[in-house]
């Protein structure tokens, strides 16, 4: 979508590394935790429910196929996907790859701790990873 305008938080703290039919998708810049998010490219639309049919099957098909990959990739113990919005409005899809050993299990990840950004060398490693995924960029 030409005019589509990603929301200013999540281009501050993601980064853009492709593309579906519908949704872009970002990578947290946050490399305590594989946590990946999907934009549809739809711009004035705060959940599910307001996408059109067809674009709100796609989201979930999107996302289903996103959450599959990066169990299998990631080999995670449990995968969260969730559309949260209270602090960014503009609808988005959580993926984040948990394990029972990571800082924050059981518990929620969001607000628990301070971001620690990735090297150029981790961001790297982890788009490396994502091959499997076939982005579109």
């Amino acid at each position: 979508m030409p005019n589509f305008q990603l929301h200013p938080q999540l281009q501050k703290d993601c980064f853009v590394i492709g593309k579906f039919e519908l949704c872009q998708v970002l990578l947290v810049n946050d490399s305590q935790f594989p946590w990946f998010i999907l934009v549809p490219q739809r711009n004035e639309i705060r959940e599910i429910y307001q996408l059109e049919t067809a674009d709100q099957i796609t989201l979930i098909r999107e996302s289903s196929y996103l959450a599959e990959k990066l169990a299998v990739i990631f080999n995670a113990d449990k995968l969260n996907v969730a559309a949260i919005g209270n602090v960014v409005p503009q609808l988005h899809l959580h993926h984040v790859v948990r394990y029972q050993t990571d800082k924050a299990w059981s518990a929620p990840i969001w607000g628990k701790f301070a971001a620690i950004p990735y090297t150029e060398q981790q961001r790297n490693q982890i788009l490396a990873r994502l091959t499997p995924l076939e982005l579109l960029h």
